[in-house]
């Protein structure tokens, strides 16, 4: 059974290495349905670790921490719909300017404070988020074969922020589905000049959007910096915003396929993690930096037109505005 006890812990690494990219992908899947191009989830993920390592540092208690990862992501998510919807301006330069503010303000700003050329000291005891360990996980490993062991190991034992992005997921799904406002979201996308014929703000829509992005940017950098590490780290997001955009066009703007995508992505990650230092038969020892790589090789051979044919919203990256 040593097998299957190695796929539990590569299925576990999976799921953890999965959520910062569950979490930016859902991000960018509610700009973009809104019609707002964004990408700068790596910025804002980038700028929601390192406050929410501060505010957990200065405070003691991960949730704050996790409040103030929100609330620094979510502003910088309102500067980008300031340029983008507000001014109209260029939705991709803005976007860089995210990304480039929240690299340089947070090395800046951590040296400054903490002189540890840009990291946070350790996160210890509360300042971190602890593993929840569901109920029956101990009985289920001993009692019922093999689903016992994955739902110990896998299923149970993660941090607070990675249960909370799986419910992002569920209810990303049903409100742009089911809800009023996941119509008029969707609508605002397709064609805002309808949604401003029916009187509704296609301003107010696509802001509520942009700040629901910082929202789960907020969560998915909050989880990077006080849950799967223990404190902040200088470009510590190493991609996964632009990873999240590949896995939002390889799901084609859907929830659900978007959750598949990352899940696929974390796993190349975790089996790249496992393989470092093994020696393969006829190839022997692989380099690291090619094992390394593996998730973004991916990445690239998907948008090379490996995916289908993925349609965004017709009016995505497209400033509206109000004809009189």
């Amino acid at each position: 059974m040593e097998w299957l006890q190695t796929l539990a812990v590569v299925l576990d690494s999976m799921v953890r290495l999965s959520i910062p990219l569950i979490c930016a992908a859902l991000a960018g899947l509610w700009s973009e349905k809104a019609g707002v191009v964004d990408i700068g989830l790596e910025g804002k993920m980038l700028i929601a670790a390192f406050a929410a390592a501060v505010a957990a540092l200065a405070t003691g208690s991960a949730w704050v921490g996790l409040g103030a990862g929100i609330l620094a992501s979510v502003l910088l998510a309102l500067l980008h719909g300031f340029a983008a919807i507000t001014w109209r301006g260029n939705q991709i330069v803005s976007g860089v300017a995210i990304n480039m503010l929240a690299a340089g303000l947070t090395v800046v700003l951590g040296n400054a404070w903490y002189g540890q050329g840009g990291r946070t000291p350790p996160l210890e005891g509360a300042a971190r988020f602890g593993e929840l360990s569901l109920p029956f996980g101990p009985w289920a490993r001993e009692h019922v074969p093999v689903l016992g062991l994955l739902y110990d190991e896998v299923v149970s034992g993660h941090a607070a922020p990675a249960y909370l992005a799986f419910l992002c997921v569920l209810a990303t799904a049903l409100v742009l589905r089911r809800s009023r406002f996941g119509l008029r979201i969707r609508a605002v996308g397709e064609n805002p000049a309808a949604v401003d014929t029916a009187g509704i703000s296609v301003a107010g829509l696509r802001y509520a959007a942009v700040a629901i992005c910082g929202l789960l940017c907020g969560i998915g950098g909050t989880y990077l910096a006080v849950a799967q590490s223990a404190g902040f780290l200088p470009q510590m997001t190493a991609g996964r915003g632009f990873i999240a955009l590949a896995a939002v066009i390889f799901a084609n703007w859907r929830p659900w396929p978007a959750l598949g995508a990352c899940l696929l992505f974390g796993l190349l990650d975790a089996v790249a993690i496992r393989l470092q230092g093994v020696t393969l038969p006829g190839i022997g020892l692989v380099p690291v930096e090619a094992i390394q790589a593996l998730p973004y090789l991916m990445t690239i051979i998907l948008l090379a037109g490996f995916i289908g044919r993925a349609t965004p919203p017709k009016a995505s990256g497209i400033p509206y505005v109000k004809e009189r």
